[in-house]
């Protein structure tokens, strides 16, 4: 398997979590860490899958095409705006 898009095309999901995991800590599932050439092409792997296989739209991932979502501040404040918790008057603070 030389072709790094066949190796993406047929990577189950359970692999690339466990690469997400490495680049995200460091290191392997054993705790043996990673050396720098690992992480910079683990990194480049999981971006590729994720560019590839996923429909991310949340702020700074990877969409399809390989281009970085960016969220625009009114955007992310739309994202994370729901419905209020609880409502108070001011004459019952």
């Amino acid at each position: 398997m030389n072709d790094i898009n066949k190796v993406i095309d047929e990577m189950p999901e359970e692999v690339y979590q466990r690469l997400l995991s490495a680049t995200e800590l460091g290191k392997w599932d054993d705790g043996t860490v990673l050396t720098e050439p690992q992480r910079e092409s683990t990194l480049q792997v999981v971006m590729l899958y994720q560019a590839r296989k996923l429909q991310q739209t949340e702020h700074f991932t990877i969409a399809a095409g390989g281009n970085i979502n960016e969220l625009s501040k009114s955007e992310l404040k739309k994202q994370f705006k729901g419905d209020p918790i609880a409502e108070f008057k001011e004459a019952d603070l």
